[in-house]
């Protein structure tokens, strides 16, 4: 599954100013009412002044790192499933509730392709750990329930990051 978004933008999305090494950046995908998903990245500090239309799929908030000038630009226009898992699975992000269902299933995506291998739970059960096989690094997932309402959220939310459609609710019927 590969996602074709805009990688990480140089500067703020509100201010214009430019990301320095250690800000603190929140990026976001919001899915347009033409069906486009944007990633907008802004500072931490100037968030309240973000002003999109359409809906947030996911957010997070790393520390902007600078990338080496050697990058090869079209390699990052991919933003890929295991990027995303990376990306909200990083100990510096804050979990948020719609991320972690979303989070949750890319683990179980990744974990079937190979990429993730389950290393246990935490001493306290609330969290698998995953090694990340590539890299070594371990990350910690909320334990979930797969149930049915389960992929069903994350069915809406994969709708909306790869252009499926999200179900209108039906009109009420008449009443007589």
């Amino acid at each position: 599954m590969e996602l074709n978004l805009q990688p990480l933008a140089s500067a703020c999305n509100v201010s214009g100013r430019a990301f320095a090494a250690g800000d603190r950046v929140v990026s976001q995908l919001v899915r347009t009412a033409s069906g486009d998903v944007v990633r907008h990245d802004v500072l931490a500090g100037e968030e309240a002044g973000l002003r999109f239309e359409g809906h947030t799929v996911c957010r997070w908030v790393h520390v902007f790192k600078p990338k080496p000038p050697e990058t090869n630009p079209e390699r990052t226009l991919k933003l890929t499933a295991g990027n995303l898992f990376l990306a909200l699975a990083d100990p510096a992000n804050e979990p948020t509730p719609a991320n972690t269902s979303l989070l949750q299933f890319l683990a179980l995506m990744l974990e079937r392709k190979r990429v993730l291998r389950l290393r246990g739970r935490t001493p306290d059960g609330e969290r698998n750990r995953f090694e990340h096989m590539p890299s070594h690094q371990i990350y910690e997932v909320p334990v979930g329930d797969m149930s049915p309402e389960f992929f069903a959220k994350i069915q809406e939310q994969l709708g909306a990051l790869t252009g499926g459609r999200r179900k209108e609710p039906a009109p009420a019927p008449e009443a007589r």
